[in-house]
């Protein structure tokens, strides 16, 4: 939030986040205690401000929004961005733009109304999607053999390398996969599939709470 934000402002602010549950909230004490530090962890990073934009890239408008974003990606699994804010390929002319909390409108940032802006009267769409979605981090060295019990893609290192997503099914459950580093990924299912993605994923990681078999 600004610096300079009056105390109505703060009050505003700190009454949304007070009014707010995460999709999955409920499952963080479970989250933590079925994570296993250094193998295999689950988190929920709640109330991510995510914008979904319609746009032709090679357009003036595509330039306009590219110039918020730090880019617009060009091909299926890239994402461009630079610093908190990134933009995922969904389609030729389909993005999901993915920041902080803090960057949403009515926290105290303009990312929604900046992109509105910059797409202005041409061809396009802006929704903001903040709450039709949440965002799980599944991180270790095991967290890649997690996914691979249901996700049908190829995910060695070779084929999703860091820095990618794709759209894909978890548990059978339509998310977007974004490989952040070598052993992270972030998983955005929608809000309503949050409880039984979130389980599921708990019983695949069960196996690696107790010491490996000789």
């Amino acid at each position: 939030m600004a610096e300079t934000a009056t105390p109505a402002e703060t009050a505003h602010v700190n009454r949304v986040r007070g009014a707010r549950r995460s999709p999955a909230q409920h499952l963080a004490d479970a989250f933590t205690s079925g994570s296993v530090p250094g193998t295999v962890t689950l988190t929920e990073i709640p109330y991510q401000t995510m914008v979904g934009v319609r746009v032709h890239p090679a357009s003036d408008a595509g330039t306009r929004v590219a110039s918020v974003t730090g880019g617009l990606p060009a091909t299926c699994g890239e994402v461009t961005g630079a610093g908190s804010v990134n933009a995922l390929w969904l389609g030729p002319t389909e993005f999901l733009v993915v920041a902080p909390e803090e960057a949403h409108d009515s926290l105290g940032g303009s990312l929604v109304s900046d992109l509105t802006s910059a797409l202005g009267n041409d061809a396009g769409q802006v929704v903001d999607l903040s709450a039709n979605r949440t965002t799980f981090e599944l991180s270790g060295s095991h967290a890649r053999a997690v996914l691979e019990k249901t996700c049908a893609l190829d995910l060695h290192p070779r084929v999703f390398r860091a820095g990618t997503a794709v759209s894909t099914e978890l548990a059978h459950i339509p998310v977007m996969l974004w490989k952040t580093s070598e052993e992270s990924y972030r998983i955005f299912p929608r809000a309503s599939f949050a409880d039984f993605l979130g389980r599921w994923l708990l019983d695949a990681m069960r196996e690696y709470a107790s010491p490996e078999v000789p």
